[in-house]
């Protein structure tokens, strides 16, 4: 039988170090650390390293193609499938960013939605029975409440599909390019609105593998909550270890869990992401 294997993104600093560190405490297989610089993502393996960790390192830019392809190709071959995604990997603008706002809804989303996406997209095929996929959102997917009630609809319409889904997202985007996101019902939060892409990507996900012949594979999203990290300007209470206890959490359910499936937690209790 193959070795299991455990993949983080975007995991050289913060949450998903954290996470990084936890799996290799708990997850009996080799567990990846993935950076987009080859350099950073080899000085947090030497930080881990002095812990008497030891994950492995692979070079992966979710907002790259190529990159996405070599990791799948990696991972294809040398293990034949995958057993753990952690999808991490995200970015925020400050809030005293002076990127306009087209070009920060366009960065944001194409990064924390898009790239998610086309990650899993090649991924998703080598996921083995009892494969747990975790990602990583955030309360601030609540940003759904200030958008009109048709769009709110259309992202909350239990049917809908990853296609209808990024044409929300890419309308959103056109949007903000176009000046007229609010009078056209979206909010003015780049970052909110990318994982309210992640949230509803999720419940999909979970839709899809639920009829997917390969068992138990289950898909939940979380928020990590406030956490102190770059991301927060380390305003945040939550050590990163506090961070990464719920995506351990979801990343270690073991096999045959019924529950949380398709789900949204935060502090390892089920919320609604939409309130």
């Amino acid at each position: 039988m193959s070795k299991k294997v455990a993949v983080v993104t975007g995991s050289n600093k913060g949450i998903g170090y954290a996470i990084v560190r936890g799996l290799c405490k708990q997850f009996e297989g080799d567990v990846y650390l993935t950076a987009r610089k080859e350099e950073l993502g080899q000085e947090a393996i030497k930080s881990l390293n002095s812990e008497e960790l030891y994950p492995k390192f692979h070079q992966l830019d979710i907002t790259d193609q190529a990159s996405i392809d070599r990791m799948r190709d990696f991972l294809k071959n040398t293990y034949g499938g995958l057993d753990i995604l952690v999808n991490n990997a995200g970015i925020a603008y400050k809030q005293d960013s002076i990127v306009p706002f087209a070009e920060r809804a366009e960065v944001t989303i194409k990064t924390n939605y898009q790239g998610t996406l086309d990650l899993c997209n090649a991924l998703f095929p080598l996921l083995r029975p009892h494969a747990r996929v975790v990602n990583v959102s955030s309360i601030a997917s609540n940003a759904i409440k200030k958008c009109s009630k048709e769009i709110q609809a259309k992202f909350l319409n239990f049917t809908i599909t990853v296609d209808e889904l990024t044409n929300l997202m890419n309308d959103f985007i056109q949007a903000a390019k176009n000046g007229d996101n609010e009078s056209k019902g979206y909010p003015s939060s780049a970052y909110g609105m990318s994982k309210v892409g992640v949230s509803v990507l999720s419940e999909i996900q979970h839709r899809q593998l639920s009829a997917d012949p390969r068992e138990d594979i289950l898909v939940n999203a979380c928020c990590p909550g406030y956490v102190n990290t770059d991301m927060t300007l380390h305003k945040g209470h939550k050590t990163i270890d506090q961070g990464a206890d719920t995506p351990l959490y979801l990343a270690l359910l073991p096999p045959e869990t019924k529950s949380p499936a398709g789900k949204f937690l935060l502090d390892r209790e089920i919320k609604k992401w939409n309130e």
